[in-house]
């Protein structure tokens, strides 16, 4: 596991720190107070959230904080120790944690997806008519490929950073996604009435993407000012 090079990390500022898995190592354990976590999971989810966790723990090792328990809260987002922003994302073969420091770090929003096209009839419920247009655009230059599946865990990332900010519901409506493929980048506009937040509206969010390994990640670190 330890010897694939790293995915996330490539996708990251210097103020976050990172740690991912490729399995489940049998070192991953969950703390006894996340054990409700995973009291009525099949084996396959929980040992989702066990290695998530740890992985958890590794980021959190690097940012120089000790081992503490990562709940859910009320939406299922993961609660972090004070001083602590982060986000959590696992799929089929892949489970990751970024970190940051609050003072420096407002949120991060992660997100892994199984690098295969979206399942039938998903695309028009999680995108906008401009977003379809841009994707045949994307599709028609860059058949290899599946850039349904990029949009989708994109916007995956921004509800993950979003909810920390506002405790209000994003909706896949909510936000268009417009995906740069030569820089590997992305940027969110929100298209609902903009909350304040740090004293300035919140009107979008910018993240990188990634390919490789069976995968599609991407990543939004909004750094403080």
């Amino acid at each position: 596991m330890h010897e694939n090079p790293a995915v996330i990390a490539t996708l990251l500022p210097d103020a976050a720190r990172s740690a991912e898995a490729f399995g489940d190592p049998p070192e991953a354990v969950l703390l006894p107070e996340e054990e409700p976590l995973v009291a009525r999971a099949v084996d396959k989810r929980r040992r989702e959230v066990t290695t998530a966790r740890w992985c958890a723990r590794r980021a959190l090792a690097e940012l120089g904080v000790p081992p503490a328990p990562v709940p859910r809260g009320e939406r299922g987002e993961p609660v972090w120790p004070d001083g602590v922003v982060g986000s959590l994302t696992h799929c089929d073969g892949y489970r990751a944690a970024v970190v940051g420091r609050a003072e420096q770090v407002l949120t991060v929003g992660i997100d892994a997806e199984p690098d295969g096209p979206l399942p039938d009839g998903v695309l028009d419920v999680v995108s906008l008519p401009a977003e379809r247009a841009r994707l045949t655009e994307l599709s028609t230059a860059d058949p290899s490929r599946n850039w349904d599946r990029l949009l989708f865990c994109c916007k995956e990332s921004v509800y993950k950073a979003w909810f920390p900010l506002t405790r209000e519901w994003l909706g896949f409506e909510d936000a268009r996604i417009d995906v740069d493929p030569a820089a590997g980048t992305f940027t969110a506009h929100l298209l609902r009435p903009a909350p304040e937040v740090g004293g300035a509206p919140l009107t979008g969010f910018s993240g990188r993407w990634t390919t490789g390994r069976g995968l599609v990640v991407a990543a939004i670190v909004r750094q403080r000012t």
